[in-house]
């Protein structure tokens, strides 16, 4: 089932998330980040349990991201990684984006979604303020993806 995640998710959320990123396949989120913005993520559950989560975050009049998109390894290839971006796809349409870009290292799962692979430069700059935190700064090796949101 998916919903909008709730306070008492974010340790499970960071969790799964830390699994990934202990990889360097995405950005750590500390717990005041996911407090903070609870309000963009969306979790799957199964069973009382978070088995994945992904947020849309707004970052302009019509342009927002898919982030920290993570399933729990004991759930990933069910279909759950879909869900949750198609469900934040749908909050986006709602609330009016033109846009949804993402940044990843699996641009073959958005493609599958619609998304198209674009240069990191057709991003609003905005963006690279979150990327100061990663390890990777400067050199960004994530793709970058953006699909049209069609009312």
């Amino acid at each position: 089932m998916i919903r909008k995640a709730r306070v008492n998710d974010v340790v499970e959320m960071k969790h799964i998330i830390y699994t990934y990123a202990r990889q360097e396949l995405m950005l750590a989120r500390s717990l005041s980040e996911l407090y903070e913005n609870i309000r963009d993520f969306y979790v799957y559950e199964v069973d009382g349990q978070v088995a994945g989560c992904c947020a849309l975050h707004v970052f302009w009049e019509d342009v927002a991201e898919i982030r920290a998109l993570a399933i729990n390894s004991n759930y990933t290839r069910q279909g759950i990684g879909t869900e949750l971006v198609r469900a934040c796809l749908k909050e986006a349409e709602v609330l009016g984006m033109k846009e949804v870009f993402t940044l990843t290292y699996v641009p073959e799962f958005f493609e599958s979604l619609g998304f198209e692979i674009v240069d990191k430069n057709r991003l609003p700059r905005k963006v690279w303020v979150g990327c100061l935190n990663c390890p990777k700064f400067p050199d960004c090796d994530e793709i970058s993806l953006i699909r049209p949101i069609l009312s």
